[in-house]
């Protein structure tokens, strides 16, 4: 099944992405992404919405939250997406973006993007 992916920035200034339901305007399986500046630039990690209450991605966020939705997501972020919920490798073409060093503990295969 093809999930429509979609980054939005929330009211609250916060980077999210999740599968988006256009019928009810909502992202389901919601996750947020922090930024952390490194010696090397920026890492993202990708972190279940409710994390650390809540360690699996459920999280549907509304619509009426929503800050600025993006016209495109990255399609490597989709990928890493993807792979943070199902705890599955995408294969093929991920281009610059690695995981760090490996999942983080209780956040079902969430990671550092470098």
């Amino acid at each position: 099944m093809a999930y429509d992916i979609r980054l939005m920035k929330l009211v609250t200034g916060e980077l999210v992405i999740g599968k988006y339901d256009e019928a009810k305007d909502c992202l389901t399986d919601a996750a947020a992404i922090q930024t952390i500046p490194s010696q090397a630039g920026v890492q993202m990690m990708m972190l279940p919405y409710g994390y650390p209450f809540e360690p699996d991605f459920t999280g549907v966020l509304d619509g009426k939250f929503f800050l600025y939705r993006y016209a495109d997501t990255p399609k490597e972020l989709q990928d890493k997406y993807i792979e943070a919920c199902t705890n599955l490798t995408v294969a093929g073409g991920l281009g610059k973006l690695q995981f760090g060093s490996g999942p983080l503990p209780g956040a079902n295969g969430s990671g550092l993007i470098s």
